[in-house]
């Protein structure tokens, strides 16, 4: 990609599906901030002020282009090709019980164009966690600690995620994370 293409893609408007799955949004504020064309089928993965969302060729309802929040994404990998695209590798996190997530299987998008995608889906993700910290287990493996802010939320959230989803159900494993999490929650100065 040239310099002048990449001065072009910057002020570019999105493309028409996307300002259509933005515009149907329940946020009436939400607004796009960067997307990739997706290789195969087409479509484009889209940063909004919400969450990231995959919009197809066609909208035809609000339900085309679901959104991945921004503090709901454990992690977002990128690998850049030489011509301009590359892949992201997404890893969802959902909520299995009060104060605990679980991460989903990988999503991969293969890009034929990124443009500022990946530096904007960094810092959107980045900007959500506020403070995190990983802690062993008795026994082996260990669990993620992590503060994120929430839209809408006055108080940050912490939240716990198990590196192994078995050792939720682990009465010991439980106990340590629990006591690791009211460690850093007593201990935590919002700023």
């Amino acid at each position: 990609m040239t310099l002048l293409d990449k001065v072009k893609r910057r002020f570019a408007r999105p493309p028409e599906p996307v300002r259509v799955a933005v515009l149907a949004s329940t946020d009436p504020d939400e607004r796009v901030l960067a997307w990739g064309t997706l290789t195969g089928e087409g479509g484009w993965l889209v940063a909004t002020s919400r969450g990231l969302s995959v919009v197809p060729p066609v909208v035809t309802s609000v339900e085309d282009s679901a959104v991945l929040r921004w503090h709901e994404v454990a992690e977002a990998r990128w690998s850049a090709t030489s011509d301009g695209g590359g892949s992201f590798t997404v890893t969802a996190l959902v909520e299995v019980e009060p104060g605990v997530q679980a991460r989903q299987p990988q999503r991969r998008y293969v890009l034929a164009d990124a443009g500022d995608l990946p530096a904007t889906v960094r810092r959107r993700v980045d900007q959500t966690v506020v403070a995190s910290q990983r802690s062993p287990l008795p026994g082996g493996g260990g669990v993620l600690l992590v503060a994120r802010r929430i839209p809408g939320q006055a108080v940050r959230e912490w939240t716990v995620v198990f590196d192994d989803d078995e050792r939720r159900s682990d009465p010991v494993a439980r106990e340590a994370a629990r006591k690791k999490l009211a460690e850093l929650v007593a201990a935590d100065q919002p700023d």
